[in-house]
């Protein structure tokens, strides 16, 4: 299996105070079931869909409880090259890059809208094993209150090229590698977030069923933020896990409208 073109998400993994309960919530909201803790690596649990690797949970080290938040990865060939390059744009490294065993090297940064993301260098472990089926990662939008800070900073860093929704009345652009699009750029208003939502990384998951999908996330004491509604690319909703993670859960086969045109 080749590398990811740099820029590409390759993985999403997040820290749980109540790894149990994470488990459980996700196991039953996205269909995971969960391999062995390893303790070498900190009780880093890796979470599998119909078998295959689409992401992992992991408890907090200590100094780092509070609320949860999902952490998108890009590929990158060389992570140190690549935390040059945050630094020079005007990013954070937060964490420098490491090597992990002989699974590949990460990197933690923020972009200089406070937008956080991983860098992964692949080793051993190539990433997601699945896409976009259900259970599985499908797309991840940036939110940003600074929408030309991270414009800038992302394509600087990762090579991608730009495009906008040509709707006037919506600031949406998408980072694309060549022809296709890997991750969206949304723009955060006062007026739809709160002050103290911090920009971040939307994570989207594939499921089979919004509504239903939806249904468990509120019935397991999560709550729903937006949706759901249906779009071009799918019908989709935005939630809150019961730990404070949001993300977004989409059913890709359940699509209405037309799709927008970028420029």
């Amino acid at each position: 299996m080749a590398d990811a073109p740099e820029g590409t998400p390759i993985w999403a993994d997040a820290m749980f105070s109540d790894l149990e309960g994470a488990k459980a919530f996700y196991g039953e909201v996205l269909g995971w079931t969960f391999g062995e803790s390893s303790s070498e690596y900190g009780n880093y649990t890796q979470a599998y869909a119909d078998g295959k690797a689409v992401a992992a949970v992991v408890p907090p080290m200590p100094g780092q409880e509070g609320h949860s938040q999902w952490c998108l990865y890009l590929a990158s060939p060389d992570a140190a090259a690549t935390a040059g390059k945050i630094r020079q744009n005007g990013g954070t490294v937060l964490m420098e890059p490491m090597q992990v065993g002989d699974f590949g090297t990460m990197c933690l940064a923020q972009d200089p809208s406070g937008v956080a993301f991983g860098v992964w260098q692949p080793g051993t472990h190539k990433g997601f094993e699945a896409t976009n089926v259900p259970g599985s990662f499908c797309w991840a939008e940036v939110f940003t209150r600074e929408p030309g800070k991270s414009d800038a900073f992302f394509p600087a860093v990762f090579g991608y090229g730009v495009k906008a929704v040509a709707d006037p009345g919506m600031d949406f652009k998408v980072f694309d590698l060549g022809r296709d699009p890997v991750l969206g750029r949304m723009s955060m208003t006062d007026e739809e977030f709160p002050p103290e939502v911090p920009s971040y990384v939307q994570v989207y998951w594939t499921v089979a069923d919004c509504d239903a999908a939806v249904e468990k996330v509120q019935e397991l004491g999560g709550r729903l933020v937006f949706g759901p509604m249906s779009m071009p690319f799918g019908r989709f909703a935005a939630v809150i896990d019961p730990q404070g993670a949001p993300f977004a859960v989409i059913d890709t086969t359940t699509t209405a409208g037309e799709m927008p045109t970028f420029t």
